[in-house]
């Protein structure tokens, strides 16, 4: 190690803690959100590449600092598992005692909590159990024919019994926006909403008064907000989806390109060094019939008018910061579960696909809605927007949401805090980093220890390592190497190299050099033999040490 720059890094460090901590006991210790999109493209928001308005995550972007090479778990429910605990995913997303999250995990709230911070969460838990109900009386509890006294889940693995002292979201996962199902406050099932509720909004509104609540304090707080935008079903408001009314008609290649060239122009990519791969996803925009793509077209008009109004819950969320005093001491993370998602959801109902509204009109599919495009986006819609806008979404990686290629398991990463980040505002940090890494940093910032023990059960070692160098130096002794499993899909990451495959073919390796070739369209196993090997047998190794 270099001990020189070991020294400073350590005396920057220390800079930023002395910074924001006050002398000697004043508990003027940095607030802490973590906002989390929901199946968010890479290129979606504007300082990532994205054509949609989002101008309050592109002010934060411009303050703060944003990550090149920050990664997921690529699907929803691990990814939450991973960011609360700071382990991997298999260790903390285990369903046992009527809990999704282990009991051998400790999440962000928990110990925050115990180290002085006021705790609140609001959006999509998702890290509950659903209950065991037979097929008629769980199509009776989607339909919200159901007692509103009974719990969706088990009490215990509700959010407030994680650590957080307040909660108002969903349990489940999948919601309609317009009257979400498993939505409580607390523990307390959320009956009824009123006539213009629209979930991204309540979340928002819900935010602010937490954050004007704990500003009283004179405690710092800690805020996890979970977002469901921009998850299918795809609903959103009629004036947001009228700011993009004919705005994809050139289709998902066309919008690809358009990213790209922006990525290009805002510094994130080098043009000449990096190969735009062509859609994987099979469909010929130019073979559609009109009316085919103008059904498309609709889809993503949609998805752009819901992270338009999350960016606009985002910015209400920055003024209340503001109006309290608390904006240039919060440290404000914004990052997505996975890459933008391809499922359409289909029907029969299911698990978590009600067949109708509360008030009984049937939801309506695909074949349904190529008749009536207009009705995209309204209550009674229940679709997706499919591989193709999602790999255009996710722009300039391949594959989507599940895979461990780029497009599935790759963050955009906004880091935001005035009083503490010494990198110049508005740079890109190509530190190499994970969810996992949030947990540590929190830890840190707030002075707690992570425990060995808690609640009475033997807490996993944690495996995330804090990103407090990287907001003081612009580098860190990070990790050398970072595994992937979801779903079949698998993956390593060790330094530069990439070893991936996807769900459907296992067992089917290909290795990329990123750094040479960041949208991984060069597979040079042929060459790399022995890398390759090498990557597959440490995978091998890894996951032979993890929970099944």
């Amino acid at each position: 190690m270099n001990l020189k720059k070991s020294f400073f890094g350590a005396w920057a460090i220390g800079g930023i803690l002395m910074a924001t901590m006050g002398v000697w006991g004043a508990d003027s210790r940095p607030n802490i959100i973590v906002i989390l999109a929901d199946d968010l493209g890479f290129s979606d928001v504007g300082c990532y590449g994205g054509e949609i308005q989002t101008p309050n995550l592109d002010a934060l972007a411009k303050e703060g600092v944003r990550f090149t090479q920050f990664y997921n778990c690529s699907r929803c429910s691990p990814t939450r598992a991973s960011l609360l605990t700071g382990i991997y995913a298999h260790q903390a997303n285990l369903a046992k005692n009527g809990r999704s999250l282990s009991l051998n995990a400790v999440t962000i709230a928990e110990v925050l909590k115990g180290a002085g911070y006021q705790t609140s969460m609001v959006g999509k838990w998702h890290l509950s159990v659903d209950k065991q109900l037979e097929k008629e009386e769980h199509l009776k509890w989607l339909n919200h024919q159901i007692d509103p006294g009974v719990p969706f889940s088990p009490i215990e693995s509700y959010p407030v019994n994680r650590g957080f002292d307040k909660f108002y979201g969903v349990i489940w996962g999948v919601i309609d926006f317009f009257d979400p199902f498993s939505l409580v406050e607390g523990t307390k099932p959320v009956a009824t909403v009123g006539k213009d509720f629209y979930f991204t909004d309540a979340i928002s509104d819900k935010a602010v008064e937490y954050v004007r609540e704990f500003s009283k304090e004179g405690k710092p707080f800690f805020m996890y907000f979970a977002e469901c935008a921009s998850h299918w079903p795809i609903h959103a408001l009629p004036e947001d989806i009228a700011k993009y009314k004919g705005r994809y008609n050139e289709g998902w290649a066309a919008l690809r390109k358009e990213r790209f060239d922006r990525q290009v122009g805002l510094g994130l990519f080098d043009k000449g060094k990096l190969v735009l791969p062509p859609l994987d996803a099979k469909e010929d925009w130019d073979a559609l019939s009109e009316e085919e793509r103008r059904f498309q077209s609709s889809k993503m008009e949609v998805h752009a008018a819901m992270v338009d109004r999350m960016d606009q819950g985002i910015g209400k969320l920055v003024a209340a910061l503001k109006e309290t005093g608390q904006f240039d001491n919060t440290l404000i993370f914004f990052l997505s579960d996975n890459g933008a998602s391809p499922e359409v959801p289909t029907f029969p109902p299911g698990y978590d696909r009600p067949s109708q509204t509360r008030d009984g009109r049937a939801m309506q599919r695909d074949d349904d809605l190529r008749l009536h495009p207009e009705l995209i986006g309204s209550e009674e819609s229940y679709t997706g927007i499919g591989e193709a806008w999602a790999n255009a979404a996710n722009t300039p990686y391949r594959f989507w949401k599940k895979e461990s290629y780029e497009g599935g398991n790759h963050t955009p990463l906004i880091v935001h805090w005035p009083a503490g980040l010494k990198q110049k505002p508005g740079s890109f940090s190509p530190a190499l980093g994970h969810v996992m890494d949030i947990m540590p940093t929190c830890l840190e910032l707030a002075g707690a220890k992570y425990p060995a023990k808690f609640d009475g059960h033997e807490i996993v070692p944690m495996d995330g390592i804090s990103l407090l160098p990287v907001f003081a130096t612009g580098a860190r002794q990070g990790h050398e190497t970072i595994y992937f499993e979801h779903a079949k899909g698998r993956a390593v990451r060790s330094g530069d190299w990439k070893l991936v495959s996807n769900c459907d073919t296992p067992n089917q390796w290909s290795l990329y050099n990123l750094a040479k070739d960041p949208t991984e369209t060069e597979d040079v196993s042929d060459q790399y033999p022995e890398k390759k090997e090498f990557m597959i047998t440490g995978w091998n190794q890894w996951y032979k040490t993890m929970p099944k």
